[in-house]
């Protein structure tokens, strides 16, 4: 457990809570405890679905601008590469993960959240990628997952201009999947979470990475990916468990295994 990160576990889904007051900046230590979280939650059996939760006031506002302030070029030659693979040790959980957020997912907050299979938004909420106001770009992700989730000209508005997005705009490009008063998101996010614990979690696993290596990839690579993991779910229990349910019971009665 991290002194500003831990993963809490209950009932099959893991809580990676962010608690750096007051705004949830993601220092250097930040972005290392978010990758151990990241990565206990991977290897954790129990975990069946996860949720990033920065608590009731906010998701994460940013980067620290007065640590990133002090670092020269070098330094950041240095750091930028575990910058991007913290939060992609988010984006590569092979389980639902989902994104709670309140008051403000900017900057660095908004791209642990584009590294989410989805986001539940308080209607209160600000979304951005407000870098280019400091005279710097996006460099853990924004770039390119915000504009593979939008599309490349409102990634470009979005992050040209640097402006904040709120919860209705957000949902209505696909940056948010759900908006909710603020007092439900993590209430919302665990009812969604909750779906996926007596799931399949294999052949969830191979639908997760399916859709996100194929959006890698040329369409006939993507293809070949989904008929490997396909062809490789029948020597899973749970395909056998699920199809002798389906012919006997008909579809949504299976009890899976998780094997």
């Amino acid at each position: 457990m991290g002194e500003f990160v831990r993963l809490e576990v209950e009932d099959g889904i893991g809580t990676i809570r962010l608690d750096r007051p007051k705004m949830n900046a993601l220092n250097v230590q930040v972005q290392e405890e978010i990758r151990a979280a990241a990565l206990e939650a991977t290897d954790r059996a129990d975990v069946k679905a996860v949720i990033v939760w920065g608590g009731e006031r906010v998701f994460a506002a940013g980067a620290d601008i007065k640590e990133m302030q002090t670092m020269s070029y070098t330094d950041m030659v240095d750091r930028s590469g575990p910058l991007q693979t913290s939060i992609t040790a988010v984006a590569r959980i092979p389980k639902p993960v989902i994104a709670a957020i309140t008051g403000y997912a900017l900057g660095g907050g908004c791209e642990l959240a584009l590294a989410c299979d989805f986001r539940v938004v308080a209607d209160d909420a600000k979304l951005g990628q407000p870098e280019i106001l400091l005279g710097i770009i996006p460099g853990a992700g924004g770039t390119q997952r915000l504009a593979r989730l939008v599309g490349p000209a409102r990634a470009k508005d979005i992050i040209f201009s640097g402006r904040f997005l709120d919860a209705q705009e957000s949902l209505a490009i696909g940056l948010a999947d759900k908006v909710v008063p603020a007092a439900e998101v993590y209430a919302a996010s665990r009812k969604w979470a909750a779906q996926f614990v007596k799931g399949a979690g294999y052949a969830i696993r191979a639908a997760k990475e399916a859709v996100d290596r194929g959006l890698e990839v040329d369409l006939e690579t993507g293809l070949e990916i989904e008929r490997m993991l396909f062809a490789g779910l029948f020597a899973t229990r749970d395909r056998e468990i699920g199809m002798a349910s389906f012919v006997e019971q008909g579809p949504g009665k299976a009890q899976f295994e998780g094997k």
